[in-house]
This record gives C-alpha cells, structure tokens and sequence, in this order.
C-alpha cells in the first residue's frame, strides 16, 4: 500500500519505536481535538499506517471501523474507545496470558 508518510518515520511509529495506541495518540492534541468526533477523525487520518506489531502494519480506518461511540469528550475517553476497538477487532496484541485467557476466581 502507498501510505501518506512512512510508516516508521517520525510521522508514524517512530522509527518502529511507537505501536498501535502510542500511534493513535500522536495524531491528536489533547487541548485542541476535544471533544473529537470519529467521523472527523477518521476523515482526516483515516489512510495513516498504524503499526501493530514489527511485522505488520493496517490504515487506520480498519481500526476506526471498530470504534463504538460517535464522539469523545477527553483523551482519557478517547483511549478506551481506541482500545476497545482495537481488542473487537483482533488488533491488540498485547495479551498476558494469551489470546483468550481463562478467567479464574478468586
């Protein structure tokens, strides 16, 4: 795919320093943005490479896809919505006891 910037330079990840979230919270400014509509923000940096992981990379629209709420009054907010998105969608790939773990009681 032939992404708007390089996926790896600073206007991406970094260099591959930077993955998923971290990605997402470069590209908004916490005094300035809020409240964020999706619409808009997906219309304005929906074509961007978000790093998952080293080997892969996805526009940001497929993660965007996932969001549940139209609009976000914070950033605090608008971190558990990407979030959310991103473990509905098969995204997150940070999981500490696998990709399904068991739930156990206490």
């Amino acid at each position: 795919m032939d992404w708007p910037h390089d996926p790896d330079g600073e206007e991406g990840s970094e260099g591959m320093r930077k993955y998923d979230m971290a990605v997402f919270a470069k590209k908004v400014d916490e005094d300035d943005d809020f409240p964020l509509t999706f619409s808009e923000f997906e219309a304005r940096v929906g074509d961007h490479p978000i790093r998952i992981n080293s080997e892969k990379v996805v526009p940001a629209r497929e993660i965007l896809a996932h969001v549940d709420v139209e609009e976000v009054e914070d950033i605090l907010e608008f971190h558990r919505a990407i979030g959310r998105a991103m473990r509905e969608g098969g995204f997150w790939d940070y999981h500490p006891v696998g990709a399904n773990p068991e739930v156990k009681r206490a």
